[in-house]
């Protein structure tokens, strides 16, 4: 129900959901990237986890379907290489060692010529180590939404986001010659530092712009009040997250 960004806003991306890369922090240790790697990371965003990973010796190549994104990792970090560029319209011979992604791979609607390009992308031997929004993500967030849209009468756009399964999405990676190595599906309950309007902002451009600037506040305030029992905890609003995570290599 909930649908993606046509454009992406990335002060407010930095300034109140850095959580989405902190997060993502741990999922490079599960990477472990090595001097002299050559590693793509999908969905780079304004560019911090790029970064983390240059860190450690590699040659990273970030890549972003949004303009304003990749225009705020160059200037965040004017050394690295950042390119605009659809995952799922990509055609890299294979030249990566490692392929990363933190939360982006759920706005592709296009998951099979994803991971296609993906696999393309990779050198034989090489890993794919990703997470995104898994099978049940935002359930509650989605439910709230969606009887706020009801309420007001407003017809809900298409879905835009991809929440698999371990067996689904694991499946697609095996078609296009990966062999899945771990995975897992796991509840990430998640405060949000700016509250639950500004998350709509941020990540719900499409449904708002479908609400329309004369009922955006009774929206929002709708969401809020059919999110609150389920969302609403310890003086915070909370993100019913839940990540899928899955490691993949390429055979020799």
């Amino acid at each position: 129900m909930l649908s993606q960004m046509a454009t992406w806003n990335p002060a407010l991306y930095q300034d109140k959901h850095a959580f989405v890369w902190e997060y993502g922090k741990d999922l490079i240790e599960l990477l472990a990237p090595l001097p002299g790697e050559r590693i793509l990371d999908v969905g780079c965003g304004s560019g911090q986890l790029t970064a983390a990973i240059a860190a450690c010796g590699a040659e990273v190549t970030g890549i972003d379907s949004s303009a304003e994104m990749i225009a705020a990792a160059r200037r965040n970090y004017p050394d690295l290489q950042f390119d605009e560029m659809d995952v799922a319209h990509m055609k890299f011979e294979p030249r990566f060692h490692a392929i990363f992604s933190n939360a982006a791979l759920h706005w592709v609607r296009e998951a099979g010529a994803a991971v296609s390009g993906m696999a393309g992308a990779l050198l034989p031997g090489g890993r794919v180590v990703v997470e995104f929004g898994g099978k049940g993500n935002v359930r509650r967030l989605r439910e709230a939404v969606a009887q706020a849209l009801k309420a007001l009468r407003i017809k809900a756009p298409p879905a835009r986001w991809f929440f698999p399964s371990i067996a689904g999405y694991g499946a697609m990676l095996e078609r296009h010659g990966l062999d899945v190595t771990s995975a897992w599906l796991f509840d990430r309950p998640t405060p949000l530092p700016g509250g639950l309007q500004d998350w709509l902002s941020m990540f719900c451009g499409g449904i708002l712009t479908s609400v329309g600037p004369g009922r955006t506040e009774a929206f929002l305030n709708a969401v809020e009040e059919h999110a609150r029992p389920a969302l609403w905890r310890d003086g915070q609003w909370y993100a019913d997250y839940r990540r899928l995570r899955m490691v993949a290599s390429k055979p020799l």
